[in-house]
């Protein structure tokens, strides 16, 4: 009995079919299994934020070029741990709407899903975070640590509305871009690979997830609330850093620019390229191989 192996990358209608195929998946699994992959990866992306902070602290004396490129490097953790781990993130679920677009599954299937799955990653966000405090990871480098995760959490919460939409947009049409990409992979390495470019590149340049929000920003308010004395030491004025300013002016216009960038700029653009029934001429590759 011969097998059969490809290690030739998938071709994007290939990859296309997948991601369609993947969401029909997505939206038929179970809530319990759903949520608990949801929770799985709110916390996996909370590591790489606490990755990703760690690092801040300790290349403060980097060109700044140097030390958002080492933030987005440590922050793909996040999004490898989910891909390869296996998990449900509400960013990257974006894609669903190719299975939606395509009729395969309902619109109540696709927000069903992302309502489950934005609340379970919240939570494994959160949970992260409170571990995170308990263990006082903040007090870390002389506190050095503390202070930049703080300065990050002020940062977010004091940004325009459109401003965090913007941003927003950039950031999961680049998440999902990475999505998109691990579809054409044949191995782990393929798709650490795929994820690397564009999550370092979103993270490097500041653009705004609204899962990893919701780790970065309970996490300094969580210090601010039990140790505040820490936050006046450091002299880090965190009078704008309340639940309501997370809630209101990042967490609200962050998460509809990620619908956004993901649902609109990159699922439903492939979808059409790609999926589209009423594409007469068919898919690019039977295009070309009728020229």
């Amino acid at each position: 009995m011969s097998v059969e192996i490809h290690m030739e990358a998938m071709l994007p209608q290939e990859m296309a079919e997948k991601a369609e195929a993947a969401g029909v998946r997505k939206a038929a699994l179970s809530f319990l299994p759903l949520f608990a992959l949801a929770v799985l990866a709110g916390a996996f992306v909370g590591l790489g934020a606490m990755f990703a902070t760690t690092t801040v602290a300790a290349s403060a004396t980097l060109p700044y070029g140097v030390a958002r490129l080492l933030f987005g490097l440590v922050f793909c953790l996040g999004l490898i741990l989910v891909v390869i781990g296996g998990a449900e993130l509400f960013t990257g679920n974006n894609l669903i709407v190719m299975a939606w677009a395509s009729h395969k599954i309902s619109t109540r299937a696709l927000l069903r899903n992302w309502l489950i799955v934005y609340v379970g990653n919240f939570v494994g966000a959160l949970g992260t975070a409170g571990l995170v405090f308990l263990g006082r990871q903040y007090a870390a480098g002389a506190g050095s640590v503390g202070a930049a995760a703080l300065t990050i959490a002020v940062g977010k919460v004091n940004l325009g509305f459109v401003q965090a939409l913007a941003l927003g947009m950039l950031c999961n049409a680049l998440v999902c871009l990475a999505i998109w990409l691990t579809y054409s992979a044949r191995s782990v390495a393929d798709k650490i690979l795929a994820i690397i470019f564009p999550i370092s590149a979103f993270a490097a340049a500041g653009f705004e997830h609204s899962i990893a929000n919701m780790y970065f920003i309970p996490y300094a308010l969580l210090i601010k609330t039990f140790d505040p004395a820490f936050a006046v030491a450091k002299k880090i004025d965190l009078s704008s850093l309340t639940w309501g300013s997370f809630l209101m002016k990042n967490l609200l216009p962050v998460t509809i620019g990620n619908i956004l960038g993901g649902a609109v700029l990159v699922a439903a653009m492939y979808w059409f390229i790609y999926l589209r029934k009423s594409n007469e001429a068919g898919s690019p590759e039977t295009s070309l191989k009728n020229i």
